[in-house]
């Protein structure tokens, strides 16, 4: 391969295809936000709307409202939302992908660890593809990535690291597009666990079956990925209240629990981390169920925090200058300790 065709191969894989697959991502089942998925969650917002009206459950006057209306939609956070949403498409090319890349040789993927194990125990007899395989596969690849978003998305609540995933929290109104923002250096984080974690299961599932397996996909995604998608899961940053009631949401993350992750009130507080299970809270001690009467939510950080967060440049850079602010605050205080201990 000449060197001509080598850069435009990094041009297209590193520039061109990041940049389309976030400008375009409304066309893409690959992600959340997807226009059949978002389609879909509001067609199941719309039935809890008809559903209330009928049984005065509900104030609003038509859907719009329902929904949040001018004042969730064209709120200053919503706007800034949606232009961030295509400023992580160039953070993308400029950070995330270089980061990643940088790190990734050093991570050994599903290839390494299937020539590991190979060495390691000599070589398996081929299974051969078969529909229970592929489905059983999948689900495995499903709950490895949402257990990893699970330890990943705690990790972020901590101490070090909660000026960074502070971004995402700091939406004072929820919509669609908040999802997505989030603070590249998270990205980073997330990508490099779920490569490792992935690799390590994909190789040793690959060396049980004596070699590679195809995922069963639906419209060309994993299946397991396309059901929750289409399961409303676009409603879990609106105001639309939707529970899927105590006994399911020890299984399944349902809207209302992760707008209830969402809530500035201290009882909700490190709840809910899952981000399609909630069995990893349930297992791990964060769950947190609701039931189908909506709890008063707000939204956010907290007043202090509601003029730090009004720029696309406050959402990069602040969490880099309140973790610095940390650093010489325990610094200050290691240093004074010291010196009244002389």
């Amino acid at each position: 391969m000449d060197a001509f065709s080598l850069l435009y191969r990094h041009l297209i894989d590193w520039v061109i295809t990041p940049i389309t697959e976030q400008f375009f991502g409304i066309f893409n089942l690959n992600g959340r936000l997807g226009a059949l998925f978002l389609c879909a969650s509001y067609g199941v917002a719309y039935g809890l709307f008809r559903f209330r009206k009928r049984r005065g459950l509900t104030g609003a006057r038509s859907f719009w409202q329902f929904l949040g209306g001018n004042q969730v939609h064209w709120h200053r956070s919503a706007l800034l939302d949606y232009r961030y949403y295509f400023v992580r498409a160039i953070l993308k090319v400029a950070l995330v992908v270089p980061i990643v890349h940088l790190v990734d040789p050093y991570i050994l993927r599903s290839g390494d660890y299937l020539a590991f194990f190979g060495n390691l125990w000599g070589a398996r007899p081929r299974l051969g593809e078969n529909l229970s395989l592929a489905l059983m596969y999948g689900l495995g690849v499903f709950l490895v990535k949402d257990f990893i978003h699970y330890w990943a998305h705690r990790a972020f609540h901590s101490r070090w690291l909660w000026a960074f995933h502070k971004v995402h929290h700091s939406a004072p109104v929820l919509v669609p597009a908040t999802a997505s923002r989030v603070h590249f250096l998270e990205k980073v984080v997330e990508k490099i666990g779920v490569t490792a974690g992935l690799g390590l299961y994909v190789g040793a599932f690959w060396y049980a079956c004596g070699g590679e397996v195809s995922r069963y996909t639906l419209f060309g995604v994993t299946y397991l990925v396309f059901i929750f998608n289409s399961l409303a899961a676009n409603l879990r940053h609106t105001h639309v209240w939707l529970s899927f009631g105590p006994v399911v949401e020890h299984l399944l993350n349902s809207p209302a629990q992760h707008q209830i992750h969402h809530s500035d009130a201290p009882r909700h507080f490190n709840r809910n981390f899952g981000t399609n299970l909630s069995l990893w809270d349930w297992m791990f001690g964060t769950l947190y169920v609701t039931t189908r009467q909506p709890e008063p939510l707000r939204f956010g950080t907290g007043e202090q925090d509601q003029q730090r967060y009004l720029t696309v440049y406050s959402l990069i850079v602040t969490p880099f200058m309140e973790t610095a602010r940390k650093f010489r605050t325990r610094r200050s205080r290691r240093v004074e300790a010291e010196t009244r201990s002389l």
